[in-house]
């Protein structure tokens, strides 16, 4: 540490008093290494009281190192830290919560086997006459629990409940200190729609009231919805620093990544010379479910990325729940590349090579309790259509090893439990479950959704290196320049018809606007007319 920190504050001290413009947080120079590693290169941050304060930035940047800095878990090597203009020595978690900063780490510290409500008091519990006061403790935890949506028995075990009711116990813990600085690390990757919406009123009902929050995330449309200012960090420095309406997305990738979007997408098979693959396709004519899709005609070649272009609701979930056998059309016909139509079922569909991922990962594509080998077999052991009621571990081990290696998964191993890994990993996951039964048609709904800039990229060239291998792949994003970007054609749907098709070389995310609100994509093949070249 520099010689200028101050000596630890006794138990008495608290937050000091400063004048009210004077920046909450200051960080100027911090360093931290480990062994030959540097975590962070003299880093600077400045907090503004009562603000949402976003850090972004590809894993490894530095993000969580510094927060851990700020919440006194971590001791910089140099640098200074200074709360309301006096600098700090934030020896502790306890010295920093001294001093009103609070965190919500990603990796949650509860106690399964404790009630709710103890953990809520862990070695804070109030007394009464020497004797823990369970009616104080519930007192005080009530509002809280009930501002965070949480309708639950606080004597009920932390263990009976999900991932996302356990993050919000956290949450829960840390505001019943009442912290005047917030530290958020990821504190909605294990949030559901309803529950992310609920945190974010409250963080902007803190904010109101002069809380500071540091917001870490690499969700960067819910850090634009949440954030009044933006820090980039890359490689253990800030990058970049704007007020949230003077950037965009687009510049805040560009800054984390070092370079423009578009530049993270691997290079099409056209632009690299390579043949394409040969085989039957996939051909879909006059496909109707009614009030949702409306006589779509289309050819997907082996070998092609297809991107599905439209708004929620304009017919592309419809058709892919079709092609993976969720749903049932009232008119039109499907025929897969083994001259079979659609799958009756997602069983069904598994054992035909009809491999799905879905936008909503940890409800529909993960056990996220469960291990990565389990998680890995279990689409290829229930394709069986006749196995042993009992699974070896060797049934387990190989295929998770297998996509472990062949995906780049960072993980501690084959028994680490899925909900552990970081949002790009998990995807990989899901991925490799179905790739242990080497599909020939694969269907991505929305596959980049909440992962990092950095794994977002490792995904764009999985997703390119499916297609090299001679599969189909039908790709859905809400992401825009992703389907200009990654897709080798684009189908627009609007108010479930197929309005128009173009090739995604040289589409960009303003044409692609303009078609999914009005259905209109000029200069393309119109619908109906498309082929399979």
């Amino acid at each position: 540490m520099t010689a200028n920190h101050r000596a630890e504050p006794d138990a008495g001290d608290g937050p000091r008093p400063s004048p009210a413009s004077a920046p909450v947080i200051e960080a100027a120079g911090l360093r931290k290494q480990y062994g030959g590693i540097v975590a962070l290169d003299g880093i600077d941050l400045t907090v503004q009281p009562g603000t949402v304060h976003a850090i972004v930035g590809e894993n490894g940047a530095g993000k969580s190192t510094l927060m851990k800095i700020l919440a006194g878990a971590v001791r910089p090597d140099e640098g200074e830290v200074r709360v309301r203009g006096t600098a700090v020595d934030l020896t502790t978690p306890m010295v920093a919560r001294r001093h009103g900063i609070g965190i919500v780490y990603q990796e949650l510290s509860l106690f399964p086997e404790r009630s709710i409500l103890a953990n809520l008091f862990v070695d804070q519990e109030p007394t009464r006459l020497g004797i823990v006061d369970t009616a104080a403790m519930t007192a005080r935890a009530a509002p809280v629990l009930s501002r965070m949506g949480l309708d639950l028995d606080p004597a009920t075990p932390v263990r009976l409940l999900g991932i996302g009711e356990r993050q919000l116990v956290e949450l829960s813990r840390l505001l019943i200190e009442r912290p005047e600085v917030l530290i958020l690390d990821e504190p909605n990757s294990a949030l559901n729609e309803h529950e992310t919406r609920r945190l974010f009123t409250i963080l902007r009902e803190l904010s109101a009231a002069g809380v500071t929050i540091l917001y870490v995330s690499h969700r960067l449309e819910e850090v634009f919805a949440i954030a009044d200012r933006i820090t980039v960090v890359r490689s253990g420095r800030t990058v970049f620093e704007r007020a949230r309406a003077e950037t965009s997305i687009a510049e805040v990738v560009r800054h984390m990544i070092g370079t423009s979007q578009e530049h993270l997408f691997p290079p099409r098979a056209s632009e690299t010379g390579a043949a394409a693959p040969g085989g039957a396709g996939l051909q879909v004519a006059g496909l109707t479910v009614e009030g949702e899709l409306e006589d779509v005609t289309f050819t997907a070649r082996p070998g092609e990325i297809v991107g599905l272009a439209g708004l929620e609701g304009a017919g592309v979930a419809t058709l892919l729940g079709v092609l993976f056998g969720t749903r049932r059309a009232d008119r039109g016909s499907v025929v897969f590349p083994d001259g079979r139509p659609a799958p009756r079922s997602p069983t069904d569909a598994a054992r035909r090579g009809v491999g799905l991922v879905p936008a909503d990962r940890r409800h529909l594509g993960l056990m996220l309790e469960a291990s990565i080998a389990r998680n890995i077999a279990h689409v290829a052991v229930g394709a069986l259509k006749a196995r042993s009621p009992w699974l070896r571990r060797s049934d387990l081990l190989g295929p998770a090893l297998r996509q472990i290696a062949s995906l780049q998964v960072r993980a501690d191993g084959p028994g680490m439990p899925v909900g552990q890994l970081s949002g790009g990993n998990q995807q990989k996951i899901v991925v490799g479950k179905w790739l242990e039964i080497a599909p020939g048609v694969m269907l991505l709904d929305d596959p980049t959704r909440g992962v990092d800039v950095g794994a977002k990229r490792e995904i764009y060239v999985l997703v390119r290196r499916l297609a090299a291998e001679g599969r189909i792949v039908l790709f859905r994003s809400t992401e825009l320049p992703e389907l200009a970007g990654l897709a080798d054609r684009v189908l627009v749907f609007y108010r479930g018809r197929l309005t128009g098709e173009a090739a995604a070389a040289g589409l960009d995310e303003h044409a692609l606007l303009h078609a999914i609100n009005t259905g209109e994509l000029r200069g393309t093949v119109t619908a109906g007319s498309t082929t399979s070249g």
